[in-house]
């Protein structure tokens, strides 16, 4: 008889190890992954997915059946195991008024730990690791469970929306995976290995290339290379000799109308074979892009043009740069040195600090420093970022401090914010004084 209230006392802890794994493991299942799951024909994964879609009528089911086994297993251990120990406490000598109480505590002891690691921590650490297998695994025998227990299930899911809505909660949740964490996960997998570091960078380069207009990721006007209709032909030889770009704008007169582009190519073979240039000939009509299209919908204009090329403007009409598939390529892998680059954007010194080009795309900047800038801002490089704190053109050595960081200005090329050190602000540390 004992060893069957044991094994009944046992078999009700599994259960509610059962009850406890499918709690977590449903509630911890991702609908993505299940959706996935649902796809492959994985058996289960639909079920799975529909009770993790309602969790207050998933959690009600799963309360009632942990009450129920709660209330069966002390009833057991009360009435039988702890009367059975009180009596052969009692047969060795120990008085009555002592054996009832020990008896008790000591069964209740026994249930409580047994309980707490076979019917709570273990099962649910088993469902944190594979959350989605176990949820699709033991998803129809909790639909089969709440059709079973359906009256009590509805009156607790009525009950606790009841409760909600009392305290202000109405809305229900919506679970969003986020940028941050989006990151974060990379990030684990790259410690894991899952992935390469080099797929961590063009990962992050992507999602940064979402964030960014074409103002932050174009060529901008001072670094191209432009040929004017009214040069002579020794004049644009000397552009297309000196120039590394195999592209160049064409403008008629003003720089800020652009009629076009042209191979530098079909410049160089007219040359070389002694014919007579005629450049307007030569001019191929290129896209115009406004300075705040989303990267991302110049990467789908460019790759309907024929020429992948485009020339961006401001909303006054007035020529900012130009834009090529080379250079959304960049903003995703990063910038390809040629001969000419002499270091990268930012290089760290021995003290800690970095020595930061003022070029540098501004969400690359805020990453390396892991510091937080507006969403919406009017600058996309660190000389913009320089620019906005000062609200004035920066003279040489002048500097500030923000988000922690110490920023100077060390380099100036003309007007333009060419190098900035940044050092991280020293953490002062306040010692109050005995009076």
């Amino acid at each position: 008889m004992l060893i069957a209230e044991l094994a009944f006392i046992l078999v009700l802890i599994l259960i509610n190890s059962a009850l406890a794994m499918s709690e977590l493991a449903v509630v911890s299942a991702r609908p993505a992954r299940l959706k996935a799951m649902i796809e492959q024909g994985v058996r289960g994964s639909r079920r799975a997915l529909a009770l993790a879609s309602d969790p207050g009528r998933f959690l009600s089911t799963v309360q009632v059946g942990i009450t129920l086994v709660g209330i069966l297993a002390g009833a057991v251990s009360g009435a039988t195991l702890g009367q059975r120990l009180s009596l052969g406490l009692e047969s060795a000598g120990l008085d009555r008024a002592y054996a009832d109480p020990v008896a008790f505590g000591v069964v209740v002891t026994a249930i409580t730990y047994v309980s707490l690691i076979v019917g709570e921590l273990v099962p649910k650490q088993i469902a944190l690791r594979n959350p989605e297998a176990i949820a699709c695994a033991v998803a129809p025998a909790m639909m089969f469970l709440s059709k079973v227990a359906r009256p009590f299930v509805w009156f607790l899911d009525v009950s606790g929306r009841f409760v909600l809505s009392v305290l202000g909660q109405r809305r229900t949740s919506q679970a969003r995976v986020t940028e941050e964490e989006i990151k974060i996960l990379i990030s684990e997998a790259e410690t894991a290995g899952v992935i390469e570091s080099e797929e961590r960078s063009m990962i992050a380069g992507v999602m940064r290339l979402g964030d960014r207009p074409v103002s932050a990721v174009m060529t901008p006007r001072h670094e191209v290379d432009m040929i004017d209709l009214a040069d002579d032909a020794s004049d644009i030889s000397k552009a297309v000799k000196h120039s590394i770009h195999s592209r160049l704008p064409v403008i008629d007169g003003n720089p800020d109308e652009v009629i076009g582009i042209v191979q530098a190519k079909d410049i160089a073979d007219i040359l070389i074979a002694g014919r007579k240039l005629d450049l307007r000939r030569l001019v191929t009509k290129a896209p115009v892009i406004p300075d705040t299209m989303p990267a991302l919908d110049v990467v789908e204009l460019l790759k309907g043009s024929a020429i992948h090329f485009g020339l961006v403007h401001d909303e006054y009409g007035h020529f900012q740069g130009v834009v090529t598939s080379s250079d959304i390529l960049q903003a995703i892998v990063g910038t390809f040195r040629s001969e000419e680059d002499e270091e990268p954007d930012a290089v760290q010194r021995a003290d800690g600090s970095w020595l930061i080009s003022g070029s540098m795309p501004v969400d690359e900047f805020v990453e390396l420093l892991g510091i937080r800038v507006p969403e919406k801002r009017p600058y996309q490089t660190v000389a913009g970022f320089v620019l906005e704190r000062l609200k004035h053109l920066p003279s040489l050595g002048e500097s500030f401090t923000a988000k922690g960081w110490r920023f100077e200005v060390i380099d100036l090329d003309g007007r333009r914010v060419d190098k900035v050190l940044a050092a991280r602000q020293p953490v002062v540390r306040r010692v109050a004084e005995r009076a």
